[in-house]
């Protein structure tokens, strides 16, 4: 796999990139696994272990990609707040696995929900029906 070439800005101060630990913080509180960050980055499995070993700096477009990446669970946690939060007994359906067209990997789906469920009271959580 050839690496996706991100670049920093010129004149990058150090005191602003995202940290390895940040980064793989952020990324396991997203539900991402490394290889689906990897892949949704276009760069290598190994270098997104590297980043977040320290072994190499974290470009700066990584770092706007991954604050998309949590804008994004931010509108889809505030969005299942709003859908659920007066609703008596609610339940939140999730996915066992995902289709092939869905962006998002069960462990995003879990990391969203448990969100959730920390705002809406009374929560139920369960597996919906994906054979359809």
């Amino acid at each position: 796999m050839t690496d996706h070439a991100f670049t920093d800005p010129p004149g990058m101060p150090e005191d602003e990139r995202m940290t390895d630990a940040e980064l793989k913080v952020v990324r396991e509180w997203l539900g991402l696994s490394l290889q689906w960050l990897a892949d949704h980055l276009g760069v290598s499995l190994r270098t997104v272990q590297h980043w977040e070993q320290g072994k190499y700096a974290i470009p700066d477009g990584v770092r706007l990609t991954v604050e998309q990446l949590e804008t994004t669970a931010a509108q889809q946690v505030t969005a299942g707040v709003t859908m659920l939060m007066d609703v008596p007994d609610p339940v939140l359906g999730l996915p066992r696995e995902c289709p092939a067209d869905c962006p998002w990997p069960p462990s995003w789906h879990r990391a969203i929900a448990a969100r959730i469920a920390q705002e809406v009271t009374g929560l139920s959580m369960v597996y919906a029906d994906t054979s359809d």
